[in-house]
């Protein structure tokens, strides 16, 4: 009797072992974003596959990753030089289900067929990051539990991120001309990618004959000669040639303020009217 009673203990033992279930074989590919340029980035599916015993309710969690300041919600890949870039792991290609570790929350859950099942892993980098150029890189945990122990696999994430610049330019708009001296200003904005060195140019406009130190603005035929400058003493040219009559400096990540100075000299008397030029801006980098 008393063996009896041993050999039926283990035999419960072991069915209820069974129907706890295991998981094995788990993969996962790695996230690689390629060129980050400041606007959003994808990289389609990052596949992750396990087997595990059929009917074994299984829940795959992703962790922040190794950046510090890192979430679940906003992880991040970090440089060498210690800058860093922010993204996040989604569940479906629409990226508006988050992949965290919070069970019941944004972890992704199902039930194991005995066979390899494989989701993916949707990544997405957000637009308007001008961080300095470089390799970006971040490593998450991917743990799938259920059955008697979870399992789990790292994830490589890597970005590079490219130099970058864009540039936008408002109006120069001159009072009414009269004859005398007249002045305008115009604001431009440029905005790269940290570090990154620009120049930012004007070319000679449209009127026919101008050059980048008399433009011309023009009425049906007639011109009024005009100047932009660097400086509001009106003293430093400002053209297209890099390295001597550009502006240069050095991206912060955010947009920078230029201006330019413009001015009609005195002593026009043109033909009365509304005169116009255009001036193409251009940001070398």
């Amino acid at each position: 009797m008393r063996r009896l009673i041993v050999v039926l203990c283990a035999l419960l033992g072991a069915r209820h072992a069974m129907a706890a279930g295991t998981c094995s074989n788990l993969t996962a590919q790695p996230v690689n974003f390629g060129n980050y340029t400041s606007a959003a980035t994808t990289t389609g599916g990052s596949a992750v596959s396990v087997s595990c015993t059929a009917g074994t309710a299984i829940t795959g969690s992703i962790n922040a990753g190794t950046t510090t300041g890192a979430t679940t919600a906003v992880r991040k890949m970090k440089s060498s030089a210690g800058a860093t870039i922010n993204y996040g792991l989604f569940q479906d290609s629409a990226h508006t289900t988050n992949w965290g570790n919070t069970p019941g929350t944004d972890t992704e859950n199902t039930t194991a067929t005995g066979s390899t099942q494989t989701s993916y892993v949707y990544p997405l980098a957000s637009a308007g990051q001008y961080v300095a150029p470089g390799t970006y890189t971040d490593t998450v945990t991917l743990t799938v539990s259920g059955g008697t122990s979870p399992v789990s696999v790292t994830i490589a994430v890597t970005a590079t991120v490219v130099a970058m610049c864009t540039l936008s330019a408002g109006p120069l708009a001159f009072s009414n001309y009269s004859g005398s001296l007249t002045t305008a200003t115009a604001t431009l904005s440029v905005t790269c990618t940290s570090t990154t060195t620009y120049n930012v140019g004007l070319d000679a406009g449209a009127g026919s004959g101008a050059t980048v130190s008399t433009r011309l603005m023009t009425l049906n035929g007639a011109t009024l000669p005009y100047q932009v400058f660097q400086n509001s003493a009106h003293s430093i040219n400002w053209g297209n040639t890099v390295g001597t009559d550009t502006v240069a400096g050095i991206g912060t990540g955010t947009a920078q303020s230029l201006t330019g100075y413009g001015l009609i000299p005195a002593g026009h008397l043109v033909t009365p009217g509304t005169y116009t030029d255009t001036v193409t801006a251009t940001v070398t980098y």
